[in-house]
Protein backbone atom coordinates (compact mmCIF):
# COMPACT_ATOMS: atom_id res chain seq x y z
CA UNK A 1 0.00 0.00 0.00
CA UNK A 2 1.34 3.42 -0.99
CA UNK A 3 1.49 6.10 1.72
CA UNK A 4 1.17 9.58 0.25
CA UNK A 5 4.32 11.66 0.27
CA UNK A 6 4.85 14.62 -2.02
CA UNK A 7 8.41 15.81 -1.51
CA UNK A 8 11.66 13.93 -0.82
CA UNK A 9 14.91 15.49 0.33
CA UNK A 10 18.38 13.98 -0.16
CA UNK A 11 21.52 14.69 1.85
CA UNK A 12 25.01 13.19 2.04
CA UNK A 13 26.81 13.40 5.36
CA UNK A 14 30.10 12.38 6.96
CA UNK A 15 33.04 11.22 4.85
CA UNK A 16 32.40 11.18 1.11
CA UNK A 17 32.49 7.90 -0.79
CA UNK A 18 32.63 7.04 -4.51
CA UNK A 19 29.14 6.04 -5.62
CA UNK A 20 27.24 8.60 -3.58
CA UNK A 21 26.39 10.42 -6.81
CA UNK A 22 24.97 7.22 -8.28
CA UNK A 23 22.67 6.94 -5.26
CA UNK A 24 21.58 10.58 -5.68
CA UNK A 25 20.90 9.91 -9.38
CA UNK A 26 18.76 6.87 -8.55
CA UNK A 27 16.74 8.63 -5.85
CA UNK A 28 16.02 11.62 -8.10
CA UNK A 29 15.04 9.47 -11.07
CA UNK A 30 12.90 7.07 -8.99
CA UNK A 31 11.25 9.97 -7.16
CA UNK A 32 10.41 11.97 -10.26
CA UNK A 33 9.06 8.87 -11.97
CA UNK A 34 6.57 8.58 -9.08
CA UNK A 35 5.60 12.24 -9.63
CA UNK A 36 7.30 13.33 -6.40
CA UNK A 37 9.21 16.56 -5.99
CA UNK A 38 12.84 15.92 -5.09
CA UNK A 39 15.11 18.34 -3.25
CA UNK A 40 18.85 18.35 -2.72
CA UNK A 41 20.29 19.50 0.62
CA UNK A 42 23.83 20.85 0.47
CA UNK A 43 26.53 19.86 2.96
CA UNK A 44 24.60 17.32 5.02
CA UNK A 45 22.89 18.27 8.27
CA UNK A 46 24.89 21.51 8.39
CA UNK A 47 23.32 22.61 5.11
CA UNK A 48 19.91 21.47 6.33
CA UNK A 49 19.88 23.80 9.34
CA UNK A 50 21.28 26.57 7.12
CA UNK A 51 18.36 26.03 4.71
CA UNK A 52 20.59 25.18 1.75
CA UNK A 53 17.79 23.36 -0.05
CA UNK A 54 16.98 23.40 -3.77
CA UNK A 55 14.86 21.38 -6.22
CA UNK A 56 16.45 18.62 -8.30
CA UNK A 57 15.37 17.73 -11.84
CA UNK A 58 16.53 15.15 -14.37
CA UNK A 59 19.04 17.61 -15.85
CA UNK A 60 20.70 18.07 -12.46
CA UNK A 61 21.72 14.41 -12.25
CA UNK A 62 22.74 13.80 -15.86
CA UNK A 63 26.20 12.23 -16.17
CA UNK A 64 26.92 12.14 -12.42
CA UNK A 65 26.95 8.35 -11.94
CA UNK A 66 30.59 8.16 -13.07
CA UNK A 67 31.78 11.02 -10.86
CA UNK A 68 33.47 10.55 -7.49
CA UNK A 69 32.61 12.55 -4.38
CA UNK A 70 29.10 13.96 -3.94
CA UNK A 71 27.46 16.79 -5.88
CA UNK A 72 25.57 17.69 -2.69
CA UNK A 73 28.72 18.19 -0.65
CA UNK A 74 29.24 16.86 2.85
CA UNK A 75 30.03 18.21 6.29
CA UNK A 76 30.00 17.05 9.89
CA UNK A 77 27.76 18.73 12.46
CA UNK A 78 28.27 17.40 16.02
CA UNK A 79 25.62 19.85 17.25
CA UNK A 80 22.96 17.85 15.44
CA UNK A 81 22.82 15.61 18.52
CA UNK A 82 21.05 18.48 20.32
CA UNK A 83 17.25 18.28 20.29
CA UNK A 84 16.82 21.99 19.58
CA UNK A 85 19.01 21.70 16.48
CA UNK A 86 16.95 18.71 15.31
CA UNK A 87 13.73 20.65 15.84
CA UNK A 88 15.12 23.52 13.78
CA UNK A 89 15.84 21.06 10.96
CA UNK A 90 12.26 19.78 11.11
CA UNK A 91 10.91 23.34 10.94
CA UNK A 92 12.98 24.01 7.83
CA UNK A 93 11.87 20.78 6.19
CA UNK A 94 8.23 21.56 7.03
CA UNK A 95 8.66 25.04 5.56
CA UNK A 96 9.63 23.43 2.24
CA UNK A 97 6.90 20.82 2.54
CA UNK A 98 9.48 18.02 2.55
CA UNK A 99 7.91 15.05 4.30
CA UNK A 100 10.54 12.39 3.59
CA UNK A 101 14.34 12.28 3.61
CA UNK A 102 17.03 9.93 2.29
CA UNK A 103 20.23 10.23 4.32
CA UNK A 104 23.36 8.84 2.63
CA UNK A 105 26.35 8.16 4.89
CA UNK A 106 27.53 6.10 7.84
CA UNK A 107 26.25 5.31 11.31
CA UNK A 108 26.37 8.94 12.45
CA UNK A 109 24.27 9.93 9.45
CA UNK A 110 21.84 7.15 10.30
CA UNK A 111 21.36 8.43 13.84
CA UNK A 112 20.61 11.91 12.55
CA UNK A 113 17.94 10.43 10.29
CA UNK A 114 16.50 8.41 13.17
CA UNK A 115 16.13 11.54 15.31
CA UNK A 116 14.29 13.33 12.49
CA UNK A 117 12.10 10.26 12.05
CA UNK A 118 11.14 10.46 15.73
CA UNK A 119 10.12 14.07 15.13
CA UNK A 120 7.81 13.19 12.26
CA UNK A 121 9.98 13.28 9.13
CA UNK A 122 9.98 9.98 7.28
CA UNK A 123 13.67 8.94 6.92
CA UNK A 124 15.63 6.10 5.30
CA UNK A 125 19.41 5.68 5.59
CA UNK A 126 21.60 4.55 2.68
CA UNK A 127 25.10 3.19 3.52
CA UNK A 128 27.70 5.44 1.92
CA UNK A 129 31.17 4.95 3.44
CA UNK A 130 34.47 3.55 2.18
CA UNK A 131 35.06 1.82 5.53
CA UNK A 132 32.43 -0.93 5.05
CA UNK A 133 31.73 -0.66 8.78
CA UNK A 134 27.91 -0.78 8.68
CA UNK A 135 27.03 -4.23 10.07
CA UNK A 136 23.51 -4.32 8.57
CA UNK A 137 24.85 -4.57 5.02
CA UNK A 138 27.43 -6.81 3.39
CA UNK A 139 28.86 -3.92 1.40
CA UNK A 140 28.67 -0.14 1.67
CA UNK A 141 28.75 2.28 -1.24
CA UNK A 142 32.37 3.28 -1.92
CA UNK A 143 34.08 0.29 -0.33
CA UNK A 144 34.80 -1.54 -3.58
CA UNK A 145 36.23 1.56 -5.29
CA UNK A 146 38.40 2.33 -2.28
CA UNK A 147 39.68 -1.24 -2.16
CA UNK A 148 40.60 -1.03 -5.85
CA UNK A 149 42.48 2.21 -5.18
CA UNK A 150 44.41 0.54 -2.37
CA UNK A 151 45.28 -2.46 -4.54
CA UNK A 152 46.46 -0.28 -7.42
CA UNK A 153 48.57 1.85 -5.05
CA UNK A 154 50.20 -1.12 -3.33
CA UNK A 155 50.93 -2.80 -6.68
CA UNK A 156 52.85 0.35 -7.70
CA UNK A 157 54.64 0.49 -4.36
CA UNK A 158 55.72 -3.13 -4.78
CA UNK A 159 57.33 -2.23 -8.12
CA UNK A 160 59.60 0.37 -6.58
CA UNK A 161 60.18 -1.71 -3.44
CA UNK A 162 61.46 -4.55 -5.62
CA UNK A 163 63.82 -2.24 -7.48
CA UNK A 164 65.42 -0.98 -4.27
CA UNK A 165 65.09 -4.13 -2.09
CA UNK A 166 62.94 -2.21 0.35
CA UNK A 167 60.23 -2.86 2.90
CA UNK A 168 57.20 -0.65 2.30
CA UNK A 169 54.77 -0.13 5.18
CA UNK A 170 51.39 1.08 3.89
CA UNK A 171 48.71 2.58 6.10
CA UNK A 172 45.16 2.25 4.76
CA UNK A 173 41.85 3.67 5.93
CA UNK A 174 38.93 1.69 7.34
CA UNK A 175 38.21 3.46 10.62
CA UNK A 176 37.92 0.51 13.05
CA UNK A 177 36.79 -2.07 10.47
CA UNK A 178 39.52 -4.43 9.18
CA UNK A 179 37.96 -5.08 5.75
CA UNK A 180 40.10 -2.69 3.69
CA UNK A 181 43.36 -3.78 5.34
CA UNK A 182 42.65 -7.51 5.13
CA UNK A 183 41.24 -7.56 1.61
CA UNK A 184 43.91 -5.16 0.37
CA UNK A 185 46.70 -7.28 1.90
CA UNK A 186 45.25 -10.50 0.46
CA UNK A 187 44.84 -8.97 -3.01
CA UNK A 188 48.40 -7.63 -3.09
CA UNK A 189 50.28 -10.63 -1.65
CA UNK A 190 51.37 -8.56 1.34
CA UNK A 191 53.83 -10.37 3.58
CA UNK A 192 52.23 -9.06 6.78
CA UNK A 193 49.02 -7.27 7.74
CA UNK A 194 48.25 -5.50 11.00
CA UNK A 195 44.55 -4.78 11.46
CA UNK A 196 44.15 -4.26 15.20
CA UNK A 197 46.38 -2.99 17.97
CA UNK A 198 45.99 -6.05 20.19
CA UNK A 199 47.36 -8.47 17.60
CA UNK A 200 50.66 -6.64 17.13
CA UNK A 201 53.62 -8.88 17.94
CA UNK A 202 56.96 -7.38 17.01
CA UNK A 203 58.78 -10.71 17.08
CA UNK A 204 56.16 -12.35 14.89
CA UNK A 205 56.39 -9.53 12.35
CA UNK A 206 60.19 -9.78 12.24
CA UNK A 207 59.96 -13.56 11.88
CA UNK A 208 57.59 -13.22 8.89
CA UNK A 209 59.99 -10.75 7.28
CA UNK A 210 62.97 -13.06 7.82
CA UNK A 211 61.16 -16.09 6.39
CA UNK A 212 60.25 -14.09 3.28
CA UNK A 213 63.87 -12.97 2.92
CA UNK A 214 65.09 -16.56 3.35
CA UNK A 215 62.82 -17.53 0.47
CA UNK A 216 64.45 -14.94 -1.76
CA UNK A 217 61.96 -12.07 -1.54
CA UNK A 218 63.64 -8.82 -2.56
CA UNK A 219 60.82 -6.61 -1.27
CA UNK A 220 58.44 -6.75 1.67
CA UNK A 221 54.96 -5.21 1.83
CA UNK A 222 53.31 -4.62 5.19
CA UNK A 223 49.71 -3.34 5.28
CA UNK A 224 48.58 -1.50 8.41
CA UNK A 225 45.03 -0.42 9.23
CA UNK A 226 44.66 3.10 10.61
CA UNK A 227 44.20 3.42 14.39
CA UNK A 228 46.53 0.48 15.09
CA UNK A 229 50.29 1.14 15.31
CA UNK A 230 51.83 4.33 13.82
CA UNK A 231 53.64 3.34 10.64
CA UNK A 232 56.71 5.42 11.53
CA UNK A 233 57.14 3.29 14.67
CA UNK A 234 57.12 0.14 12.55
CA UNK A 235 59.56 1.75 10.15
CA UNK A 236 61.95 2.41 13.04
CA UNK A 237 61.72 -1.19 14.30
CA UNK A 238 62.45 -2.64 10.85
CA UNK A 239 65.27 -0.15 10.30
CA UNK A 240 66.96 -1.18 13.54
CA UNK A 241 66.36 -4.94 13.47
CA UNK A 242 66.64 -5.99 9.83
CA UNK A 243 68.93 -5.31 6.87
CA UNK A 244 66.04 -3.83 4.89
CA UNK A 245 65.66 -0.18 3.95
CA UNK A 246 62.07 0.55 5.10
CA UNK A 247 59.77 3.32 3.90
CA UNK A 248 56.31 4.15 5.22
CA UNK A 249 53.44 5.47 3.11
CA UNK A 250 50.09 6.76 4.36
CA UNK A 251 47.69 6.50 1.43
CA UNK A 252 45.35 9.04 3.03
CA UNK A 253 42.50 10.77 1.25
CA UNK A 254 43.36 9.48 -2.22
CA UNK A 255 41.37 6.45 -1.04
CA UNK A 256 38.17 8.53 -0.92
CA UNK A 257 38.38 9.83 -4.48
CA UNK A 258 38.12 8.54 -8.01
CA UNK A 259 35.44 7.28 -10.34
CA UNK A 260 33.26 4.66 -8.64
CA UNK A 261 33.64 1.07 -9.76
CA UNK A 262 30.83 -0.65 -11.67
CA UNK A 263 30.06 -2.61 -8.50
CA UNK A 264 29.59 0.58 -6.45
CA UNK A 265 27.50 2.22 -9.17
CA UNK A 266 25.08 -0.72 -9.37
CA UNK A 267 24.94 -1.09 -5.58
CA UNK A 268 24.22 2.63 -5.11
CA UNK A 269 21.49 2.67 -7.76
CA UNK A 270 19.78 -0.40 -6.30
CA UNK A 271 19.87 0.98 -2.76
CA UNK A 272 18.70 4.44 -3.86
CA UNK A 273 15.65 3.04 -5.65
CA UNK A 274 14.93 0.74 -2.69
CA UNK A 275 15.02 3.72 -0.31
CA UNK A 276 12.38 5.55 -2.37
CA UNK A 277 10.24 2.41 -2.50
CA UNK A 278 10.34 2.11 1.28
CA UNK A 279 9.42 5.75 1.85
CA UNK A 280 6.45 5.40 -0.49
CA UNK A 281 5.31 2.37 1.52
CA UNK A 282 5.33 4.42 4.71
CA UNK A 283 8.57 3.03 6.17
CA UNK A 284 10.77 5.24 8.34
CA UNK A 285 13.66 4.99 10.77
CA UNK A 286 15.28 2.24 8.71
CA UNK A 287 18.48 1.75 6.76
CA UNK A 288 18.90 -0.22 3.56
CA UNK A 289 21.56 -2.75 2.72
CA UNK A 290 22.40 -5.85 0.74
CA UNK A 291 23.02 -9.40 1.97
CA UNK A 292 24.06 -11.70 -0.83
CA UNK A 293 22.05 -10.32 -3.73
CA UNK A 294 19.01 -9.52 -1.59
CA UNK A 295 18.04 -5.99 -0.59
CA UNK A 296 17.21 -5.62 3.08
CA UNK A 297 15.80 -2.92 5.36
CA UNK A 298 16.81 -2.84 9.02
CA UNK A 299 15.64 -0.64 11.88
CA UNK A 300 18.43 1.89 12.48
CA UNK A 301 18.61 1.24 16.22
CA UNK A 302 18.82 -2.49 15.58
CA UNK A 303 21.48 -1.97 12.89
CA UNK A 304 23.68 0.08 15.23
CA UNK A 305 23.43 -2.62 17.90
CA UNK A 306 24.64 -5.40 15.61
CA UNK A 307 28.18 -6.73 16.24
CA UNK A 308 30.84 -4.80 14.36
CA UNK A 309 32.30 -6.45 11.29
CA UNK A 310 35.46 -8.48 11.86
CA UNK A 311 35.97 -9.88 8.34
CA UNK A 312 35.69 -13.45 9.62
CA UNK A 313 35.51 -14.86 6.09
CA UNK A 314 38.81 -13.22 5.09
CA UNK A 315 40.97 -13.76 8.18
CA UNK A 316 41.47 -17.51 7.61
CA UNK A 317 42.69 -16.85 4.06
CA UNK A 318 45.25 -14.33 5.28
CA UNK A 319 46.44 -16.70 8.01
CA UNK A 320 46.90 -19.67 5.66
CA UNK A 321 49.18 -18.11 3.05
Amino acid sequence: MEHAIKKIGILTSGGDAPGMNAAIYAIVKAGLKRNLEVFGIMDGYKGLIEDQIFPLQYKDVENIVSKGGTILGSARLPEFKEVEVQKKAVEILNHHGIDALVCIGGDGTYMGGLRLSELGIRCIGVPGTIDNDIPSTEYTIGFDTCLNTIVESIDKLRDTAGSHHRCIIVEVMGRYCPDLALRGALSCEAEYVLYNKEMYDENEMLKVIQVARDHGKKEIIIVVAEHTIPVDELEKVIQEKTDLDPRCTVLGHVQRGGRPSAFDRVLAIRLGIFAVDLLCKGETGKCVGVLGEQLKATNILEANRLPKKQAQEIKPCVQKI
